[in-house]
């Protein structure tokens, strides 16, 4: 079959549409948060909001797991058509997701210290960052919880309720931002509340979205007393468990590299880590789009998998590749005509324009560097072969990323963007190789 096979074509837009559009309202909020900062008087306001950031991201990311077992699995037992392992895969999720957030709030004050040692940057970075994350950790039960809602409806293919779950959380960010920011002069702290409250009020809109699910499609199908008596099946926590914890793996591989770009750059100086932020949040631009192709892959690769129609996972591959690397074109193309034009938006302060300036050529070349590696982690969800994504982060992180950082570092930020630059380019040619030589 041709990539532009009716079979695959439509249901991958049906789905890769409302994801690439909900997907982009996430890194667009992270601008405007990085435009409203950027345009209070001092670097370093802007330097502490990207460590804050960080430092509790680094937590949502690295529980990136969450969503994306929820999504293989969910997708699998679609394709099954067993919706009672369906709801358990949703449940197991939430009690993992909320019990790891309210460990994280308990040990908060010795992860603070130490990351904001790692850290290092200026006084005054350090205490701004830190009042922004004593706000921040208090909305991990939401947005933990949320990763599991999202990935959950992603892999019953019901992308528009993810899309309007998005659209909304960003919305009411956005709003409280200039609310709390311009309106209130709260600066950092009110960007810090505005996405508390945002988190808990998408959750909340996943769980009322998964409700009419149930109550409109599965509720006559399924013996909820009968279900939880097999919740805490041995055999299913082990499976579970173990898939987790090789996401787990390579998401800490993939963390650890974000973390370096920031600790580094605030050890270039603010105005390094500053303008870093900027570009930061154009690769999340850039990723978030991609991720759009690759989630509805993983939704419809997972199907295929659980109905056992290897004929069909081929044309769904060969599909996503396809618009995978138009969508990477297109990316190239918008940043090239529009990256100075950005930079200028987002921030007034002349130093960190003109230093995001001078390593914006990297980010006009990463979508058509990285875009292979994010389809093929969205395929390898859909497989549940999280083994093979956790072997390619490994290598590409400590067999790629710190060595060439190591033997480039006299370049100072040049080195972290090639380093980062190879790094993609090597998870994508691993995953795509091992795709196409071990499974087709």
């Amino acid at each position: 079959m041709t990539p532009f096979s009716q079979m695959a074509h439509k249901p991958l837009f049906a789905l890769a549409v409302p994801m690439i559009i909900s997907n982009i309202t996430v890194p667009l909020l992270g601008l405007v948060d990085t435009a409203v900062i950027g345009h209070l008087p001092h670097a370093y306001y802007l330097g502490a909001s990207a460590v804050g950031a960080m430092i509790i991201t680094f937590i949502t990311w690295l529980c990136g797991f969450l969503r994306m077992s929820s999504v293989g699995l969910s997708a699998q037992t679609l394709g099954k058509q067993d919706p009672e392992q369906s709801f358990l895969v949703l449940v197991r999720g939430l009690l993992v997701a909320i019990a790891i957030a309210l460990l994280v709030i308990v040990c908060q004050t010795p992860y603070f210290d130490l990351a904001f040692y790692l850290a290092g940057g200026s006084e005054e970075i350090q205490f701004y960052g830190r009042s922004y994350t004593d706000v921040r950790i208090w909305g991990l039960p939401a947005s933990l919880g949320s990763l599991v809602v999202l990935g959950w409806l992603l892999g019953q293919q019901q992308a528009k309720p993810v899309m309007w779950i998005l659209i909304i959380t960003n919305l009411c960010n956005l709003i409280l931002d200039l609310l709390f920011v311009l309106g209130f002069n709260w600066g950092l702290l009110g960007v810090a509340w505005a996405t508390l409250i945002a988190e808990y009020l998408g959750f909340l809109t996943g769980l009322f979205f998964i409700s009419i699910y149930f109550k409109q499609k599965v509720n006559a199908k399924i013996n909820y007393q009968a279900a939880l008596a097999h919740l805490f099946n041995v055999t299913k926590l082990k499976h579970y468990f173990a898939l987790n914890r090789d996401i787990l793996i390579r998401t800490l591989c993939l963390e650890i590299c974000f973390v370096f770009i920031t600790f580094q750059g605030a050890r270039l100086g603010d105005e390094v880590v500053a303008s870093n932020a900027i570009l930061m949040n154009f690769i999340l631009l850039i990723s978030f789009g991609l991720d759009g192709i690759a989630n509805g892959a993983e939704a419809m690769v997972g199907e295929a998998k659980g109905a056992n129609n290897n004929k069909r996972l081929k044309t769904i591959v060969d599909t996503s590749l396809f618009w995978t690397f138009l969508f990477a074109v297109c990316y190239s193309v918008f940043f090239a005509l529009g990256g100075q034009s950005f930079i200028h938006l987002i921030s007034d302060i002349p130093a960190v324009n003109t230093l995001a300036s001078t390593y914006l050529p990297w980010i006009i070349a990463l979508p058509l560097l990285a875009c292979w590696c994010y389809l093929y982690d969205g395929i390898y969800v859909g497989l549940m072969r999280a083994d093979i994504m956790r072997n390619s982060m490994i290598i590409s992180t400590f067999g790629c990323f710190f060595p060439a950082w190591y033997f480039l570092q006299s370049f100072g930020n040049h080195a972290i963007w090639a380093a980062f630059s190879l790094f993609m380019v090597v998870r994508g040619v691993s995953l795509g190789w091992h795709f196409h030589k071990k499974v087709m």
